[in-house]
């Protein structure tokens, strides 16, 4: 496909002045767990292992990206399952993630730092052509898939941070539930879920297939991870099966109160430097940005974001460019670095079919910022409010343009104030008061 160069299109939208920008430093009070790696080995006191056989194997798994010290904690879960006497074995737990490949499986964990060599056990991966490496258990109406390596173990547990999910609010949403019914669902569990998700409503399909799950496989339970707003663990603690739903609500709420958010509501452009799987589920966070766009599913609330830009793609992310959809620009940069074959996959499993979707592609910054503030209507550079940010997990520093100034939070305090330029085509920004050029 060939995007238009900037030739093409120089014409059509006449240059605008741009805003002043303020760098921002925000620190939100904060909880952080000083030995999350003591806290996991301990926590499986909770878990009933205490009845399994000596060298029964025990199925961990693993694979949610982003997660604060994710390796270190794996490492520790797999080294204590081992000093008790059983036979640990890691099993990705991420639905359709890595191209629903074995070897794209393990290039995830790897990405995260997990191999063999690092948590000290093997990792089955296997992803059969025909079967994907899951089984139908139970006789419920609507197909509940498992992981066949996990089920051949003789208990199972998971590894997951508990957040706000991507794609619906409710009282469960991302965490131990859906990385059982999901993740070790595999490719053909994510898609059954999603499916009947989209029509029958998320929370309802994920109760319905834990119970299956907990009655028809060797579950013991999962360790569950909180993270504080510097995307730090926070909080970590065992949950046995069958406590799921009982015992997530409250850590759920406990993540919203900690979730990186902007600290203003009312944003007529975002600019989104990078996307990536690593960094949400959907590339960018849709409680940050305000976008699920899913059926069945309203929008949050607030923040009210009328357009977003996204730069690029992060390395991590591998090409995956899932939520690519959810801007309303980008520029060729961003679409040359897609690997459709991985993003697709995402697509088509999850049922959300716009975060896929392309936007329109800008030949280089400048441009896709002339276009924005064009579509904005009524521009004035004095009164538009632009918030800029390295990515949505990363909020600890950004931009913003003046107008906005007056309204950040006591946590937020201006550090330097900067200008943008462009270097054939692309954004540099240069401090006009303090701190260092970057771009």
């Amino acid at each position: 496909m060939e995007f238009p160069d900037r030739s093409d299109v120089d014409g059509l939208i006449d240059p605008q002045p741009l805003p002043g920008f303020a760098r921002v430093r925000y620190e939100p009070r904060t909880e952080r767990l000083d030995d999350p790696v003591g806290a996991a080995r301990g926590s499986l006191d909770a878990l009933d292992l205490d009845d399994l056989p000596a060298g029964a194997t025990v199925a961990v798994g693993v694979g949610s990206r982003g997660i604060d010290r994710i390796d270190e904690v794996a490492a520790a879960v797999v080294d204590e399952v081992a000093e008790r006497g059983f036979d640990p074995v890691v099993v990705p737990a991420m639905g359709s993630h890595g191209g629903a490949t074995a070897e794209g499986q393990r290039e995830v964990l790897a990405a995260l730092g997990i191999t063999e060599e690092t948590v000290g056990a093997p990792i089955d991966a296997r992803m059969d052509a025909a079967e994907l490496d899951t089984v139908s258990v139970g006789d419920a109406e609507t197909p509940v898939y498992f992981s066949e390596a996990a089920l051949e173990a003789d208990a199972v547990l998971v590894v997951n941070r508990v957040k706000a999910h991507t794609n619906f609010t409710g009282p469960i949403e991302s965490g131990l539930a859906k990385m059982t019914v999901v993740g070790l669902g595999k490719q053909r569990g994510a898609k059954s879920f999603h499916s009947t998700a989209i029509a029958e409503g998320y929370v309802e399909t994920l109760t319905a297939a834990l119970d299956v799950i907990e009655r028809e496989t060797p579950m013991v339970g999962g360790i569950a991870l909180v993270e504080n707003f510097e995307e730090e663990i926070g909080h970590l603690e065992a949950v046995p099966a069958g406590s799921f739903l009982d015992r997530e609500p409250a850590l759920l709420e406990r993540a919203y109160d900690e979730m990186p958010t902007l600290p203003v509501d009312d944003v007529d452009l975002l600019v989104i430097d990078e996307i990536g799987k690593e960094i949400s589920g959907a590339g960018m966070d849709t409680n940050v940005i305000g976008r699920y766009r899913v059926l069945n599913a309203p929008d949050p609330e607030t923040p009210d974001i009328d357009l977003i830009y996204v730069r690029g793609l992060t390395e991590a992310t591998k090409g995956n460019g899932n939520g690519i959809g959810l801007a309303d620009l980008t520029r060729k940069r961003a679409v040359g670095q897609l690997d459709l074959k991985k993003t697709y996959a995402n697509a088509l499993t999850s049922g959300s079919l716009a975060k896929s979707k392309l936007p329109v592609v800008a030949p280089d910054d400048e441009f896709a910022l002339r276009t924005a503030l064009a579509a904005l209507g009524g521009y004035d550079p004095e009164t538009v409010r632009i918030v800029w940010i390295r990515n949505t997990q990363d909020l600890g520093e950004f931009r913003v343009s003046d107008a906005v100034v007056d309204d950040l939070p006591e946590a937020a305090e201006v550090v330097g104030r900067e200008t943008v330029g462009f270097d054939d085509g692309t954004a540099e920004i240069e401090a006009a008061v303090d701190g260092d050029a970057d771009a």
